[in-house]
């Protein structure tokens, strides 16, 4: 069911205009206004889910599919040697549309967007604690 003045339903419904790449009956992919790079491509639902936390497992092979078929067709259209996929999960994450979405970001060599930086634990026991802490908050 569409959230009220949620953008991304009123899209996925063809109620607001999209430039759109790839649908069948459960995603939808459009290129994203605001691009990091020419070919940036937004891979939604059209049913709403707020986030990865309350969007259901049984999405999962038509989403994984249409980011193979659409993430190799950006690569071929815009001469891409690589590609990002990205996706957000609460404000402090960065999403700011809260329609669960992936963001499909083309690469090539020396484009100035880098990647994440990484940093270590200071020890094997300290990674082992937040492994533990993790693992107890799973469902069992």
């Amino acid at each position: 069911m569409a959230e009220e003045k949620c953008i991304f339903c009123l899209i996925a419904s063809g109620d607001i205009p999209c430039a759109k790449v790839y649908e069948d009956e459960e995603v939808l992919a459009f290129l994203d206004l605001s691009p990091v790079r020419p070919g940036h491509t937004l891979v939604i639902p059209k049913a709403h889910y707020r986030d990865m936390l309350e969007a259901p497992v049984s999405l999962a092979p038509a989403v994984f599919s249409a980011l193979r078929k659409v993430g190799a067709a950006v690569m071929k259209a815009t001469g891409a040697t690589g590609f990002n996929i990205m996706q957000n999960n609460g404000l402090s994450a960065g999403q700011t549309m809260f329609h669960i979405h992936w963001h499909i970001i083309p690469r090539v060599e020396g484009d100035g967007l880098g990647v994440w930086e990484q940093g270590k634990y200071p020890d094997a026991e300290t990674m082992q604690n937040v492994a533990a802490r993790v693992a107890s908050y799973l469902e069992k």
